[in-house]
């Protein structure tokens, strides 16, 4: 399977093209521009005017202005460095042309009094005089045409000019090959876009600001590329995984029944929809990867358990894995009075597990008399085998990588595997990121779960918001206080965890505790311990409870410096109160004054709960790889597509994806080898492989 020969031009050296040396080449590296292909997708973030104008008084400094003039007197600078005048005059009006550290000789050259030149810059006046500071360019009036009347404006990066960004990408699109159109006829009239030469010249060559929106038909077609190739190498991924043998676990509905009828409330509609989808994936002979997203409190838990059971009734094994210790621990809590209902063995496996405790439980799980185990990574480990595993639960998918889902698949024969997540992702990035993966959501609160009271709070009303903890901690309720850093900073005036917890403990005796990150393990997972048992009241916590621990006593939460915190992250920490019948309260504490950033974080979290609603707005004010990480996402990074604000075309690109893979499995029809071309192009070439393989 080998890169086709037409697009060898694209796939050259940079240093092939005209203008590029090797340090120009190095400089393109940091741009993620290595070979010319790169460069045609690298497109102009904004444009100047350069049209033709007959004199400066059509202008309104400060602005561009290109203008024809004849050429007067010289003015050289009175001292060195200093300005070096040169009067010139328009059709209308005189003004003049300034550098500095000019050379006398080059300049006498470069505008000879007497003739006319076209000159092209920035325009200011300067004692009510007009002047051109070092115009960008001097030519003869027979060389206008080489002045764009809008000239793009690329990307730069230390060591690159315009000029030299703008002549590779001329150069890099006089390569273009001539390839079979890869885009669906009936998808490019629907939507009135151009064919893949003409957007990429479009793209390059905007005659006007319209021709820079994302709107613009050439930029839609080329951004449509970018989503397209990448759902399709998710869609290949898919197929190869679905195609690869699952087992067919098919449950009889007796555990599950015996847990339902143990429950105070009957579960969601939303909760039923998303145990059939899985129960009908399972029950098929294909390997089911499958995402559980819900929102804060939406029962995840009891739809894995349920998932769970079901392999466990078709005579396999289960696992849930969770990313820390202390969430690992909180999952077996959770789960052990749902295991006794169901009358099923359920046990924990951590780090900590050593000699013959472990041991036994090894031998156990391998001999299948553990039927659901739940762990940290430890269940990785070469040493941990099970008899018959049909289900893989991995909580907080973020924390997890591909690679580590996979090594947990190889764990059992074709594994099934469900990835929970409480963060809600908006439906783009959720496409991106899980593009491979079926999705279940679970949209509804289950019954009994209360609204959250959010109010903002001015940090000048500590004592008064003190005062309310220690009323409410008479009651017998508690209470966590979220603090942004663990140490006194001099550079950041935050409030730290181990001085608030100094404060709160003069103000509130003993029954303070403390929490954060650079903690022993041990030392963290005790104090966690004695909040969960009621021997503290009030928790003392960096962000290291924002997912997962269940208190349902704990009903207040005081988020302090709230405005430093993102909004999926205040979403979070907000969902640790409000899990028991107790009316619960959220105070968001800021350092006034808000800038507009901060103020409109802290009004979305105080004006809704819905979690899909806050991870939209989240994507809208910090992009899309701030909001997941790029880096540990696993996010594409693309040139021309704007997830925020093109999720239509990335679902367009996902339907149109798995129909072509429907119609044409092996990509061999006339369209299909067409796409083999684009995947190469976007370097997606490693689904082609993985078609090869699979």
């Amino acid at each position: 399977m080998s890169r086709p020969e037409a697009l060898f031009p694209l796939f050259a050296g940079l240093e092939t093209l005209p203008g590029v040396g090797p340090k120009a080449a190095k400089a393109f590296e940091s741009l993620g521009v290595t070979r010319p292909k790169d460069l045609l997708y690298l497109l102009p973030h904004s444009g100047v005017d350069r049209a033709l104008r007959s004199s400066v008084r059509e202008v309104v400094p400060p602005a561009t202005l290109t203008v024809e003039v004849e050429i007067g007197q010289h003015v050289p600078a009175r001292r060195k460095g200093g300005p070096y005048r040169i009067h010139v005059r328009d059709a209308r009006v005189e003004f003049l042309l300034v550098y500095f550290h000019a050379r006398a000789e080059a300049l006498a050259k470069l505008l000879p009094t007497g003739q006319r030149r076209l000159v092209s810059g920035k325009v200011e006046l300067f004692d009510g005089i007009a002047q051109m500071v070092h115009p960008d360019h001097v030519l003869r009036p027979e060389e206008a045409r080489e002045v764009p009347a809008y000239e793009p404006v690329y990307p730069l990066a230390a060591g690159l000019t315009q000029r030299v960004v703008g002549k590779a990408a001329q150069a890099a699109l006089t390569r273009l090959p001539i390839l079979t159109e890869w885009i669906d006829p009936g998808l490019m009239a629907r939507e009135g876009w151009p064919d893949w030469p003409s957007a990429l010249q479009a793209g390059h060559g905007p005659t006007g600001s319209a021709g820079l929106a994302y709107t613009h038909p050439a930029r839609q077609r080329l951004a449509y590329d970018e989503l397209f190739a990448h759902q399709l190498t998710l869609s290949i991924a898919r197929a190869k995984l679905r195609r690869s043998k699952g087992h067919v676990t098919a449950g009889t509905g007796a555990l599950c029944d015996k847990v339902l009828k143990s429950l105070p409330h009957d579960p969601t509609a939303a909760q039923a929809r998303a145990v059939r989808e899985i129960a009908a994936d399972m029950a098929q002979p294909l390997r089911m990867n499958r995402l559980l997203q819900g929102d804060v409190g939406a029962g995840k838990t009891l739809v894995a358990f349920q998932a769970l059971l079901i392999a466990v009734e078709a005579g396999g094994q289960g696992v849930m894995m969770a990313p820390t210790e202390i969430l690992a621990r909180q999952h077996f809590e959770g789960l052990a009075p749902l295991a006794r209902a169901a009358g099923v063995r359920l046990e924990l496996l951590t780090g900590r597990d050593r000699g013959a405790d472990r041991a036994m439980k090894l031998e156990d799980l391998a001999m299948g008399r553990i039927p659901i185990l739940v762990g940290t990574h430890a269940v990785f480990q070469k040493d941990v085998e099970f008899q018959d595993l049909r289900l893989a639960v991995v909580d907080e998918q973020h924390r997890f990588g591909v690679a580590q889902r996979m090594e947990l698949g190889a764990k059992g024969e074709a594994v099934d595997v469900l990835v929970m997540t409480a963060t809600p992702i908006p439906r783009s990035l959720a496409l991106a990121t899980h593009g491979d993966m079926d999705v279940s959501v679970l949209d509804e609160k289950p019954a009994g779960r209360k609204p959250i009271r959010t109010a903002l709070v001015s940090a000048d009303r500590l004592d008064e918001v003190v005062d309310h903890l220690r009323n409410a901690v008479a009651e017998g309720r508690q209470a966590y206080w979220v603090c942004p850093l663990v140490e006194e900073s001099e550079v950041v005036d935050y409030a730290s965890a181990e001085q608030r917890f100094r404060t709160l403990r003069a103000a509130l005796g003993d029954r303070v505790g403390l929490v954060h990150g650079q903690m022993p393990p041990a030392d963290k997972d005790s104090a966690m311990a004695r909040f969960v048992a009621g021997e503290t009241s009030v928790l003392v916590a960096t962000t290291v409870i924002e997912v997962g621990v269940n208190v349902p006593n704990a009903t207040i939460m005081v988020i302090e410096q709230a405005e430093s915190f993102g909004l999926a992250q205040l979403h979070q920490l907000r969902g640790r109160v409000g899990r028991g019948e107790a009316a619960s309260t959220c105070l968001l504490m800021y350092q006034p004054p808000l800038n507009e950033t901060g103020r409109r974080r802290l009004t979305t979290i105080r004006d809704t709960e819905d979690g899909f609603r806050i991870a939209e707005e989240d994507l809208a004010m910090r992009g899309a790889g701030d909001l997941i990480g790029t880096a540990q996402s696993g996010l594409p990074r693309f040139r021309v597509a704007d997830l925020e604000r093109q999720a239509g075309l990335m679902a367009l690109a996902q339907t149109d994806a798995r129909k072509l893979l429907l119609d044409d499995p092996n990509l061999s029809g006339t369209r299909g080898q067409a796409v083999r071309a684009l995947l190469w192009i976007m370097d997606q070439d490693r689904a082609l492989r993985l078609m090869s393989v699979g």
